[in-house]
């Protein structure tokens, strides 16, 4: 599907998933410190996680701050250009960054929207649920009938 055709004239995505145990809200800069942080720490999980089977990330030696500064600008300009949807994961009880989900164009014809999501390696038992939860969100609020969740 074409980027400037992922999601229809006049949809508006939404920009924010709430439940008792996570909290999605768009990534963007602001979250650099808290996001390098976590995945930096969870590096071998996230490679094993359903949807990085390629294996290139993350990066296994990690990357600078200010790289992912620069990959969460990118992030925040694929949002404003529907182009992509990135959200940060977070702890509702402290506000800090526990994973991450990705919404892009599928690679595949098959498929309307790819989905991928990891959380940090402590927050494992958020693997599944968030899935689940971001999967029920697409279904209800989302304009995509076709969804690949990457091995989910």
């Amino acid at each position: 599907m074409a980027s400037e055709m992922f999601v229809p004239a006049g949809f508006e995505p939404p920009i924010l998933l709430v439940t008792d145990r996570f909290r999605l809200e768009p990534l963007g800069p602001q979250h650099n410190d808290a996001d390098h942080a976590a995945w930096m720490s969870s590096i071998e999980h996230i490679r094993t996680t359903p949807g990085y089977p390629d294996g290139s990330w993350p990066p296994l030696d990690g990357m600078t701050l200010e790289a992912n500064r620069a990959d969460l600008v990118r992030h925040a300009a694929d949002f404003a250009a529907r182009r992509g949807f990135t959200f940060t994961v977070l702890d509702p009880a402290v506000g800090d960054v526990v994973g991450c989900v990705y919404l892009y164009p599928a690679s595949s014809a098959d498929y309307d929207v790819e989905v991928q999501s990891w959380v940090r390696a402590d927050h494992v038992a958020l693997d599944v649920p968030l899935a689940d939860a971001v999967d029920a969100w697409l279904a209800a609020e989302w304009p995509w009938e076709r969804v690949d969740r990457c091995g989910r």
